[in-house]
């Protein structure tokens, strides 16, 4: 599937905007200094900001406070997040506790395959997944992890940044549309723009789903190893990406 170029879309409909983080919003890792300005200059032009993030909740929960957005979701689909403080529990989980526990056996177990395996630091901030870096991990490891947590009831996915074990049917294309039908309910999907550049992001690429999607250019680098592809995709990567599809949303 050939992906084609931003300056080929017609983005005059869109309203909303839901957006990945890590490699999406930031560059080389970092916000930029122009990251909080274009946010501001696209709700002044009346398009919301909704993160879309693998990112745990607590680490979620202090972006919502601090940035001018409506609101992320945390974890590929889990929690939803709000700046008054509200949250919504995305995913189904009856006991939270033995929950956590479950995840951390399915990690262990997972760990005894491939004993280099490092937990993300964050795991301490979760709710609904369990995380361990991506660092040195091929292709063929990705699908045994994979087929790893499917075999055990779980799902998998993995980022630029982590890996992530996560119930089944979790993901952030469900996620969000269960955002938008009770927090949205004003808006068509025509209306709704998904950005993302990696693997955990595939879900928001599914034209079946979302009409119209972009993805910054390095999500090149997983396109042989995605089902769904964004609709579009930027000259520039990362944020630098983000910053051109924000120029072409708003008013010249």
């Amino acid at each position: 599937m050939s992906l084609l170029n931003l300056n080929q879309a017609n983005l005059s409909d869109i309203r909303l905007i839901a957006s990945d983080v890590d490699g999406t919003l930031t560059q080389n890792g970092k916000f930029s200094s122009d990251f909080i300005s274009t946010l501001l200059d696209l709700q002044s032009a009346g398009i919301k900001v909704l993160l879309v993030t693998g990112r745990s909740a607590g680490w979620v929960s202090a972006l919502v406070n601090y940035l001018p957005i409506e609101g992320a979701i945390a974890e590929n689909g889990g929690i939803f997040l709000q700046p008054n403080g509200n949250q919504d529990l995305l995913s189904s989980v009856p006991n939270l506790s033995r929950h956590r526990i479950l995840l951390e056996n399915t990690f262990h177990h997972i760990k005894q395959i491939f004993p280099d395996l490092q937990t993300s630091t964050d795991n301490q901030f979760r709710i609904t997944d369990w995380t361990f870096d991506v660092d040195n991990l091929a292709a063929d490891d990705l699908q045994a992890i994979s087929l790893q947590c499917q075999q055990m009831g779980w799902s998998f996915t993995y980022s630029n940044v982590q890996c992530h074990i996560k119930p089944l049917h979790q993901d952030k294309a469900t996620g969000l549309l269960s955002v938008l039908n009770k927090h949205f309910p004003e808006l068509t999907l025509r209306q709704v723009l998904t950005v993302g550049d990696s693997p955990n992001d595939e879900a928001m690429f599914d034209a079946a789903l979302f009409p119209t999607s972009v993805g910054v250019a390095n999500v090149r680098h997983y396109q042989d190893k995605m089902l769904h592809l964004p609709k579009y995709v930027t000259h520039a990567s990362e944020w630098a990406g983000f910053s051109e599809l924000a120029k072409v949303l708003l008013p010249k």
